[in-house]
């Protein structure tokens, strides 16, 4: 883009025989005189109008012309930028195509363009040219709307009733009285970023202060969105918020923290866990949200196929024994356990978990929160659990030796003992156990099925798209010949609905493998994860990637997420 000043703007107009040298000293003497720009003054003063000022800056800076009141604007682009700076700057992101944002601008000067890039970060820019007059009667259009929605931004405050956990009002007044003074737009400012996350289904918030602005993002479906670019005025305010909302230590800002906070919502009570983090900027806060209402406990519609259901049930179903749930971070692995405790849990069963930390909260089930700096461990607590009389245990997590050898003994003298692991797939989950030390006489004897799983999006039913796909790449992927023949791909367009990711929620992909008698052999004979996988393959076993293209074959997810997910599984 060409860097166009005061002078060059109107040289170029004389140069087109558009106004005269005179003409333009005139408007130089007023624009010194009143601070108002070149193309202003020369309207003022009647040498030119403004289609001709539009139609020159057009071609100067080789931008396409647009009429922002007739441009088709998508509402959740146009939310990209905060309505002060649009109005401020005259910048209006009106369209979305993949990862390019079309951008009306009525001064394309360097500094602003850099300014809205910086906003925009991550993605691409077109750049449209649009009339002053049109842009300032579209943003005051939208302005007059925002006043009208203030009302319902203001009713956030009702249906968020902030209530810290372990606080009572006295204490969280005084402690308001400790903080650094936060107005009320900034508590009405950290309410609406709280309800529009869990609007948008949201699990985590991200607020992050950087050189030039703070930066809010949500991840949903399992990937960030940039939501909220705000000014870096705000940062210590909205920062101080959180904190107080989450009974942290405001004055504090060289350590970590970790606190929580339970609001009200629209008569849902949602948790959140929230942690502080300094940053070269400031300090990072991250709030889970962890909205039990949202919770999905049905097995059914966690997306198990149904021959791996059953191998499930049949061994969640079993007296005593293990079961192992493995993945990376953020897979499911916790709601396939609680949802498998939740079919268990009746009043004739002492069920008991040890967790860190404990993210949701379920009557029947006695649950125990790790706390190291007190000795309160896996195994401690695992070892604690021993004397309460369980029938049914669920450890958060095998971390180590000690955690792994005490679960092994609690499945083998009559408890059903349930747990994860980070494997990449169910059969090295085996060969992982006798690399912690556990003995493969032990491990054939003790477990009973493991589960891996990954969580890939699922398509937006209201915008997916029918994909052409190459039959090499599909062979590739795995699948058969036959498949191909009907085989219909689908993949994601973005819209309102789906915040124009072109996804709207997640379903698990599971590789279930029950341990058989010909796979306990192979245990005991110290078979490598290759060859205990190609005997579950023969024995009905869907791998994680077999799971995915399931879920093409449904029009459920796209390739790409597939792929994402299972790697070369």
């Amino acid at each position: 883009m060409k860097v166009v000043g005061a002078i060059s703007i109107g040289q170029y107009l004389v140069k087109k025989g558009v106004i005269t040298e005179e003409q333009l000293l005139q408007a130089l003497k007023l624009q010194r005189r009143e601070g108002i720009k070149i193309e202003a003054a020369l309207i003022k003063l009647g040498y030119i109008d403004e289609n001709q000022i539009f139609n020159a800056l057009s071609e100067v800076y080789n931008s396409p012309l647009i009429s922002i009141l007739k441009v088709e604007k998508d509402p959740q682009v146009v939310k990209l930028i905060p309505k002060e700076i649009m109005k401020k700057y005259k910048v209006v992101p009106f369209s979305k195509e993949g990862n390019t944002i079309k951008v009306a601008v009525s001064n394309p000067s360097n500094t602003i363009i850099d300014y809205v890039k910086f906003l925009l970060t991550g993605f691409n820019l077109d750049i449209y040219l649009a009339k002053d007059s049109e842009m300032l009667q579209y943003l005051n259009e939208i302005e007059n709307k925002a006043d009208r929605d203030d009302k319902t931004v203001e009713q956030v405050e009702d249906l968020i009733e902030s209530a810290v956990i372990e606080m009572t009002p006295e204490e969280r007044e005084a402690k308001e009285e400790e903080a650094i003074r936060v107005d009320a737009p900034i508590i009405r400012l950290a309410n609406k970023i709280i309800y529009d996350a869990i609007k948008m289904r949201a699990s985590d918030i991200h607020i992050e202060p950087y050189e030039k602005g703070v930066t809010v993002r949500y991840r949903i479906d399992g990937v960030l969105q940039n939501i909220l670019n705000l000014p870096l005025q705000i940062k210590n305010a909205l920062t101080a918020r959180f904190k107080i909302m989450a009974n942290l230590d405001i004055s504090e800002r060289r350590l970590p923290q970790d606190g929580r906070i339970r609001v009200k919502v629209a008569n849902k009570e949602v948790d959140f866990r929230v942690s502080s983090l300094p940053i070269i900027y400031g300090e990072k806060i991250v709030l889970r949200i962890l909205e039990k209402g949202s919770l999905q406990l049905d097995l059914k519609k966690l997306g198990f196929e149904e021959t791996s259901l059953q191998f499930f049930i049949d061994a969640v179903e079993k007296p005593y024994g293990m079961i192992l749930v493995t993945g990376p971070t953020g897979s499911g692995k916790t709601t396939t356990l609680y949802s498998a405790l939740m079919r268990l849990n009746k009043p004739d069963v002492n069920i008991m978990t040890v967790e860190d930390p404990v993210e949701y909260s379920f009557q029947g089930i006695n649950q125990v929160q790790v706390k190291e700096e007190i000795g309160l461990t896996f195994a401690n607590a695992l070892r604690a659990f021993l004397r309460q009389d369980p029938d049914i245990i669920m450890v958060g997590e095998i971390r180590d030796l000690e955690t792994a050898t005490i679960a092994v003994k609690a499945s083998l003298t009559g408890h059903l003992v349930l747990s994860t692991l980070h494997t990449n797939d169910a059969p090295s989950t085996i060969t992982r156990l006798i690399d912690m030390g556990i003995e493969p006489f032990l491990i054939s004897s003790s477990v009973l099925l493991v589960v891996a799983q990954r969580l890939a999006r699922k398509l937006c039913p209201n915008c997916k798209r029918e994909e052409r796909v190459s039959k090499e790449l599909l062979l590739n992927l795995g699948f058969t010949e036959s498949e191909i023949e009907t085989l219909k791909v689908y993949g994601p367009t973005g819209c309102p609905e789906c915040n124009l990711t072109g996804y709207k929620g997640r379903i698990a992909l599971c590789e279930v493998m029950p341990i058989t008698d010909e796979i306990r052999e192979l245990i005991l004979k110290g078979a490598t994860a290759l060859d205990i996988k190609k005997v579950a393959v023969k024995q009905g076993m869907i791998t994680l990637r077999r799971s995915g293209l399931n879920k093409i074959m449904q029009g459920i997810t796209s390739i790409k997420e597939v792929i994402r997910t299972t790697f070369g599984d």
